[in-house]
């Protein structure tokens, strides 16, 4: 049973693959891959099917058929008409208010969904880019964690010799064997994190669950936001797909009010029919004249008098229906602007952590190029070279948090501004 299964975990290592992606790939594959994606756009071709559907009963539908049977005495009608050996039938609407309002409302339910599905796609679009930065991320520290556990290795040689020679306490090369092993704990847990974000990745993207996805090298150009957080506003405020598919819901609603008080109106149906006859149904007994060859073709009308209380119940349900869209487009958008003025405070925070990220960084290396004239002088030893190098690479990792940070919150801004897809053509 073991075997059986070292066998299967082999099989399934085997077929695992590294796909390496540039962030413009990843987002191609996500929308025609991704799961989610692809629900969305099942659901907007379901509800542009529903116009057709709805506008279907304006086209006339034909029947064909036969009504023949035995006649014993007066030849008696099946199903409306008289026994026939062949028989057509068309019918469909030729005014009918109540309907013409269910196609108007299916038309914006269908915009509705396109609304829908286009947010779906820049969540999916913000999500792919968020993980993507996260594996890029998690890979330049797996690196930089890398380098330092080799500084902290050559370190801890170097006391070591010093121990043996007397010119350093065991203290020292205590302290220098548990800053190595910090520093591989460190490792082996950003290396967690970048399998686990390669892993997410590549799921996102639509590949199997073994399968990973690697940033391709390469830095990536910054991305900009309007300097003004009234102008974002405006834009998150016109441009936002969740509004618009509220909006577009409620007058969805309005058109369906419409077509429930349309019901008392006057309808007119097209009628027409066609009939072959045979003498053997005892149509000579019964009738003065016989003709094989029958139809008709004209309109039917009909007002309704009285159509009942549903109808107002059903025009109840659809105004607090409305009202209660009118409400969530009201809570959506001072949410938008809510979240708007919290992302640009983040950008503000984020931005500022960078730039001093980035002196500090210039500070470390400063340090570690001094500190190397003088090892060449031999005014400083390997040790305090290698300790510098170590507080370098801090440096380097607290500046790629501030740097991806900064980046995910300007990303975050042109989300809400639905800006983020078309930017990433």
């Amino acid at each position: 049973m073991r075997r059986i299964l070292v066998a299967l975990v082999l099989a399934v290592a085997a077929r695992a693959e590294n796909h390496v992606l540039t962030l413009r790939q990843a987002i191609d594959r996500a929308m025609a891959q991704n799961p989610e994606a692809m629900m969305a756009r099942l659901d907007e071709i379901k509800a542009v099917e529903g116009v057709r559907v709805a506008r279907s009963p304006f086209v006339p539908r034909v029947t064909v058929g036969s009504g023949m049977a035995y006649v014993y005495g007066f030849p008696l009608s099946i199903e409306g008409s008289a026994p026939a050996v062949f028989e057509g039938r068309a019918n469909a609407f030729i005014f009918n208010r109540p309907q013409t309002y269910e196609i108007a409302a299916a038309k914006e339910n269908a915009r509705g969904a396109g609304f829908a599905a286009g947010e779906r796609r820049d969540e999916i679009t913000y999500r792919v880019a968020s993980l993507y930065i996260d594996a890029d991320r998690d890979a330049r520290l797996a690196t930089l964690a890398q380098q330092q556990v080799e500084s902290l290795q050559r370190v801890l040689e170097t006391v070591h010799a010093r121990v043996l020679d007397g010119r350093e306490l065991p203290l020292a090369e205590q302290e220098a064997n548990v800053n190595l092993l910090r520093a591989k704990q460190r490792l082996a847990s950003i290396e967690d994190d970048r399998d686990m974000a390669a892993h997410n990745l590549a799921a996102t993207l639509g590949y199997t669950p073994t399968d990973t996805v690697q940033p391709a090298a390469g830095d990536r150009q910054p991305v900009a936001i309007p300097a003004s957080e009234d102008d974002a506003m405006k834009a998150a405020l016109d441009a936002n797909k969740e509004l618009k598919r509220l909006e577009s819901s409620y007058q969805a609603k309005v058109l369906e009010i419409k077509g429930h008080k349309a019901e008392r109106l006057l309808r007119a149906d097209l009628v027409a029919q066609y009939a072959l006859l045979t003498k053997y149904s005892n149509y000579g007994e019964f009738f003065k004249a016989f003709q094989r060859n029958n139809g008709e073709i004209g309109a039917s009308f009909s007002v309704p008098i009285f159509a009942g209380p549903g109808v107002k119940a059903m025009i109840s349900q659809a105004e607090a229906d409305q009202q209660h869209i009118r409400a969530e487009i009201d809570s959506e958008r001072n949410k938008i602007m809510l979240d708007l003025h919290q992302s640009y405070r983040t950008v503000a925070t984020s931005e500022g952590a960078q730039k001093l990220a980035q002196a500090e960084l210039d500070l470390a290396r400063s340090q570690v190029s001094v500190l190397l004239a003088q090892m060449n002088e031999g005014r400083a030893s390997l040790r305090q070279l290698e300790e510098a190098r170590f507080a370098e690479d801090e440096k380097w990792i607290a500046f790629y948090d501030a740097q991806f940070n900064a980046e995910r919150a300007h990303l975050n801004v042109l989300r809400q501004m639905g800006q983020l897809a078309a930017l990433m053509q």
